[in-house]
């Protein structure tokens, strides 16, 4: 019976110091795992907004009364292309780091089958289009977006990142009728 009561005042502090060990370990992992988890969260959004904005672009509004297609136009104006994209990355936790590029018909022509581009916000740069092989026939329509992603949850273990910021840039070309 003496060795039992000994020993459980021996190992009385053991379990708090495991405890304290294996936490930041533990904290590390989730931690992570919520960044690893934004950073698709980001990937989807980024996926899914050049692909509405092209098709927007070229496909126009669903209504026989209106027949013209919509302008690249400013990210407030709420019939254009631009507005469009930048609601589909709206879910995105910092919209300053969003920027858009629309290549459209609407803007006019640099050459044939290649439209000229508008960048938002202004002053961004991106790589400039390639002309669609077939310019007799389509004129490729182009959106672009790229966003910087910061973890939600920044880590620093030891003056290491674990979690770094990361560029994700999406491009989405498609073919129109000329």
């Amino acid at each position: 019976m003496e060795f039992f009561q000994s020993r459980s005042k021996v190992d009385s502090g053991q379990s708090i110091i495991e405890t304290a060990l294996v936490m930041p370990l533990i904290l590390l992992i989730v931690f992570n795992a919520v960044n690893f988890g934004y950073y698709f969260y980001v990937a989807i959004h980024l996926a899914a907004a050049p692909r509405q904005g092209v098709e927007y672009s070229i496909q126009g509004f669903s209504s026989p009364k209106q027949l013209s297609l919509p302008n690249a136009g400013l990210s407030t104006s709420q019939t254009s292309v631009s507005w469009l994209t930048f609601q589909d990355m709206g879910g995105l936790i910092s919209s300053s780091n969003q920027q858009v590029q629309v290549c459209s018909k609407n803007l006019g022509l640099a050459a044939p089958g290649k439209p000229n581009c508008q960048q938002f916000p202004a002053g961004s740069t991106f790589p400039a289009p390639n002309a669609d092989p077939e310019p007799a026939f389509f004129v490729l329509n182009r959106v672009d977006v790229r966003y910087t992603v910061s973890p939600i949850i920044p880590v620093n273990l030891f003056g290491l990142t674990l979690a770094p910021s990361a560029n994700f840039h999406r491009q989405v070309s498609m073919r129109a009728l000329d």
